[in-house]
């Protein structure tokens, strides 16, 4: 009478899923909008502060001190 029946004990169910499924698609294009743009910002061709930091202490340009210092400045 008021949908109460059997086989009806899920209606709410139904919903619910359409919002998490609805909440995953959105997730998915951020994740992906960001990621292209991540690709898209010049990383390739240029090192991060931290990479250029690695490569002067193993060309041996600064010493381990300088590199344990400058490397907790920069995290």
């Amino acid at each position: 009478m008021w949908g109460w029946g059997y086989g009806n004990w899920l209606g709410w169910l139904g919903p619910l899923v359409m919002v998490v499924f609805w909440a995953a698609v959105i997730t998915g294009i951020v994740f992906l909008v960001r990621y292209f743009i991540r690709q898209g910002s010049g990383r390739d061709r240029e090192d991060s502060a931290l990479e250029v930091l690695r490569k002067r202490y193993a060309r041996g340009e600064i010493s381990k001190e300088e590199y344990l210092e400058k490397r907790g400045d920069l995290m």
